[in-house]
């Protein structure tokens, strides 16, 4: 009896302990509980932790075979998550899923152009180039987190900001329908002043580092300087948040589900960015997709609005529309350009 008496107020204490975690796991983070969250940071950091640590372990040249094949794993297991969103938190949740997938893959695709041009600024050796992305995708999942934290916020708090939302995603469709075809200027970007102002740079790419010691001209003291591999990092950290100001809102404009915006967002990245090696060396075949992708925005954008005249437009519809936007965008440009010849991008350090 004496020890049941110092065993059972262990159990019970055990007991509570349990009850505890378990009504922390069920509790709603942003509306979803969260073991829910956790399963997919769980997902995308085995991804992560698979693809730099087994797959791409030594730096080399990613193929065009290993870059789709990359990216077709990436796909699956953000289609397999988009299937278990459907059946457990029910068939909105999972239509609005893959239409945010849709719309984020497809507004990422500019950022692929982008991403090459530099690449090609920086003159970074093609066996370095995941390393660079890799690492960008850990900064691309903190800052759609703030956005869209913000973003949910907002919207909790300010019904009205989605008509901002719809204003902004409608005129930034109009700017692209207009400006197309303009390229930027990766030289004269005022980010890239500002770093090469207030830090030192190496002239030349330093192996794999973003980092190395060396003199100070000046002094003769080793001191820290970046390397052009790490200004490449941060202009496309940059790029990544202008980007994210037109998808972030679009999606929004979907659903006002945090987990279904976040989620959606950072598996179209994991992919696009694996299908990244694929996609350079022919993305000059995409060349009318952006006209597609901004009568996507239009459409999108109007869509807030017209739910006050004919009602709410079902996410069924929104997948439809979308998916035969750019499908015809990207059928389109194949045709039209089947005889045009890659774009060469060179170093203009």
């Amino acid at each position: 009896m004496d020890a049941l008496g110092h065993v059972l107020p262990l159990l019970l204490q055990g007991q509570r302990t349990v009850d505890v975690m378990l009504t922390y796991f069920l509790t709603n983070f942003l509306g979803t509980p969260i073991w829910i969250w956790l399963v997919f940071i769980g997902i995308v950091v085995a991804l992560l932790a698979f693809d730099l640590g087994v797959l791409h372990k030594d730096d080399h040249v990613i193929g065009v075979q290993e870059s789709l094949w990359l990216s077709a794993g990436y796909i699956t297991v953000a289609l397999l998550f988009g299937a278990w969103v459907w059946s457990y938190l029910g068939a909105q949740s999972g239509m609005e899923y893959f239409t945010g997938f849709l719309i984020e893959k497809s507004l990422s695709m500019d950022n692929v152009f982008v991403i090459a041009l530099i690449f090609g600024y920086f003159a970074v050796p093609a066996q370095y180039q995941h390393r660079v992305l890799f690492w960008g995708i850990l900064g691309v999942i903190v800052l759609r987190a703030i956005m869209i934290g913000l973003g949910a916020a907002l919207v909790s708090q300010f019904s009205w900001i989605l008509y901002v939302f719809g204003v902004f995603l409608v005129l930034t469709g109009i700017k692209m329908l207009i400006i197309a075809d303009n390229m930027p200027d990766i030289g004269n970007n005022p980010v890239l002043k500002f770093l090469r102002k207030r830090m030192r740079v190496t002239d030349r790419i330093e192996s794999n580092a973003f980092f190395v010691g060396a003199p100070d001209p000046a002094t003769g003291k080793v001191v820290r300087w970046a390397t052009p591999l790490f200004l490449a990092l941060a202009m496309v950290e940059i790029v990544d948040l202008i980007f994210a100001v037109d998808s972030v809102p679009a999606i929004f404009a979907i659903t006002n589900d945090p987990f279904i915006v976040y989620t959606s967002n950072i598996f179209a990245i994991l992919g696009l960015r694996a299908l990244y090696f694929a996609l350079a060396a022919m993305i000059h075949r995409f060349k009318y997709l952006k006209y597609a992708l901004a009568l996507v925005l239009v459409f999108i954008g109007s869509k807030i609005f017209l739910v006050g005249i004919i009602g709410k437009i079902s996410p069924a519809v929104s997948l439809s529309v979308t998916f035969g936007l750019l499908a015809g965008g990207v059928i389109f440009s194949l045709i039209r350009t089947r005889s045009d010849r890659p774009v060469e991008l060179s170093s203009k350090r």
